[in-house]
């Protein structure tokens, strides 16, 4: 018997898919839907409705007494060809409409409007503000539509980024170009403990950096920024120096020094007191994760002078 093929996909759609899946839960109901839609009233003509859903190229309308006001129905293309197919053209909207009307707020998310379309199975729903009067109509085309656009602007804001990231040192001429990020860290504290590296992450990413080396530079410098707050005796400061073709990330502290630096890069060696193990730090890893996840690293460190640390990553390397 022949076995079914199965269809992977790649991680770049993989990506994409996750992509789309988060802006759903991002985008408001307010940023896709159609304002100020076209609407009748109880007492508009079937007929006079044919003529609008004809000439404004629409397949269904909310029903209000007044403009603004709360939505009281809504009705569609299919009600009325039922309507006119049992010979009811000379009825109003009113006879005809469905009355019970679910409808979306404009600060909704996407998603929810999508569950309501599940679970009704309607084509549309009216939209409203804070105070349910009407605002707007979402279909599940126009949310379709909303998140092609957004992932296309994204998608530009990316592509801008990563090229102004390649070009940053172009018209710079020096024998050396860098741009260095500077950030002090305070020791024992261990609430702010990762802000530093989370600010370079967010600065690279900004600058366009490749993903896979912003995610493996924000892995060692937490690991480096958790070494200082954990010894430093006054505090440390951490720098990313950017390159062309290069990363450095260094670290220097004032704290007691590394008295064996080869046995220091073994897994689970730790000189953290206990109290600082107890709360779930210092578990001996911090450099072992440095030297894992950079491409090379350097450390320069002596009994009572303090650590200063080296972890360089390569731009085209993103293994």
């Amino acid at each position: 018997m022949a076995s079914t093929p199965t269809t992977t996909i790649t991680a770049t759609e993989h990506d994409e898919l996750i992509r789309v899946q988060e802006l759903v839960y991002e985008l408001r109901v307010q940023e896709v839907m159609t304002r100020s839609p076209i609407t009748v009233t109880p007492s508009t003509p079937l007929t006079e409705l044919m003529e609008i859903l004809r000439i404004r190229r629409i397949s269904g309308a909310p029903v209000v007494e007044k403009i603004p006001g709360p939505p009281i129905g809504i009705i569609s293309i299919q009600d009325l060809i039922n309507a006119l197919a049992n010979q009811h053209a000379d009825d109003l909207v009113s006879e005809h409409m469905t009355p019970t009307v679910v409808s979306a707020r404009a600060d909704d998310r996407a998603v929810k409007a999508i569950n309501l379309f599940a679970q009704y199975g309607y084509g549309r729903l009216p939209v409203v503000d804070d105070a349910g009067l009407l605002v707007g109509i979402v279909t599940a085309s126009d949310i379709t539509r909303g998140l092609l656009r957004t992932l296309n602007r994204r998608f530009q804001a990316e592509e801008m980024r990563r090229y102004r990231a390649s070009h940053i040192f172009d018209d710079i001429i020096s024998d050396e170009t860098s741009l260095v990020l500077r950030y002090h860290v305070a020791p024992r504290d261990f609430t702010r403990g990762g802000e530093a590296s989370s600010k370079a992450k967010r600065a690279l990413e900004r600058l366009g950096a490749n993903p896979s080396l912003v995610r493996r530079l924000a892995i060692t410098a937490y690991e480096a920024e958790m070494n200082l707050v954990i010894h430093a005796t006054h505090g440390g400061e951490l720098r990313v120096e950017i390159n062309p073709n290069r990363i450095a990330l260094i670290t220097e502290d004032d704290g007691p020094g590394i008295d064996n630096i080869e046995q220091a890069f073994a897994p689970g060696f730790t000189t953290a007191l206990d109290w600082v193990r107890e709360l779930g730090f210092g578990a001996g890893m911090g450099l072992t994760n440095i030297k894992r996840y950079s491409d090379t690293v350097d450390v320069d460190s002596a009994l009572g002078r303090g650590t200063k640390l080296w972890a360089v990553f390569f731009v085209g390397n993103q293994a």
